[in-house]
């Protein structure tokens, strides 16, 4: 069986393993990277016209950008341990991040109009943690750089999903730019199992079955939803977390739910 163009496998386990590129992607906004270093490992980055969020998804890094250091960043030793550390740098800003212990880091792009917004730090205890759902459809939230919180393009969120759960489910989509119902975004899941042998399912679709694939995911993977419903199962023993990065025309979530499954919401 062929991979799906939506999927996208870690290219080895050190350095630069995955690189999405709104080229390569076949979109507009959104980039993603994903940097596992070694101690004293070293990354570099930015762009001319485009805003950039780092995420610590686990270990520690010091960071500076242009001038300004920004010291010592990380707590969690896994993306299951509790909120992450995360950096706002707006266009024109370089940066650097050198890892002090073993480090992953994910950056997150997608164009700045302006380049007019300050770098941040944004406090992992100031970040907005919620659960949704109900039975085997809870999971739990966090909001990183939520739309309430300054950024040009970029909305970043995480999730974990219990085992034998769902998640952004019942199917929704955000494929059109119909405001104030639907909002158009491009969007990448960025997905970890714990433990790390596990593996789940996603399927990114359209009402018209012109898209349809049924992806298995495992640790480390990407998907790409460039359109379409994108629900995710997370098989039973194993906790999915999954990093989100949305970026469109308009920086605002909203989302439709197919109709078919709508009652879901209202049991």
């Amino acid at each position: 069986m062929s991979q799906s163009h939506l999927l996208i496998r870690p290219q080895g386990t050190a350095g630069l393993v995955t690189s999405v590129t709104p080229e390569s992607a076949g979109w507009t906004h959104v980039g993603f990277e994903l940097h596992r270093l070694s101690p004293g490992g070293t990354v570099r980055g930015g762009d001319s016209s485009r805003e950039t969020c780092l995420v610590w998804i686990s270990g520690k890094g010091r960071a500076r950008a242009g001038a300004m250091d920004f010291g010592l960043l990380g707590r969690r030793i896994t993306p299951f341990d509790g909120p992450p550390a995360a950096l706002y740098l707006p266009a024109g800003m370089d940066w650097e991040v050198s890892a002090e212990t073993a480090l992953e880091l994910a950056v997150c792009t997608a164009p700045d109009r302006s380049g007019d917004l300050p770098p941040r730090v944004i406090d992992p205890a100031a970040m907005e943690r919620l659960s949704r759902g109900v039975g085997t459809n809870v999971r739990h939230v966090t909001n990183i750089l939520p739309e309430g919180e300054p950024a040009q393009s970029l909305l970043v969120v995480e999730v974990i999903t219990p085992g034998g759960h769902t998640s952004s489910y019942p199917p929704h989509k955000h494929d059109e730019d119909n405001l104030p119902h639907e909002s158009q975004l491009e969007e990448t899941y960025y997905h970890r199992f714990n433990p790390p042998q596990g593996f789940g399912f996603q399927r990114v679709y359209t009402d018209d079955r012109s898209l349809d694939e049924a992806m298995a995911v495992e640790d480390g993977d990407v998907t790409l939803v460039p359109r379409g419903y994108h629900p995710v199962a997370a098989c039973h023993g194993y906790d999915l977390y999954y990093l989100n990065v949305m970026a469109g025309p308009k920086r605002t979530w909203k989302f439709h739910n197919a109709a078919e499954h709508e009652w879901l919401v209202k049991k």
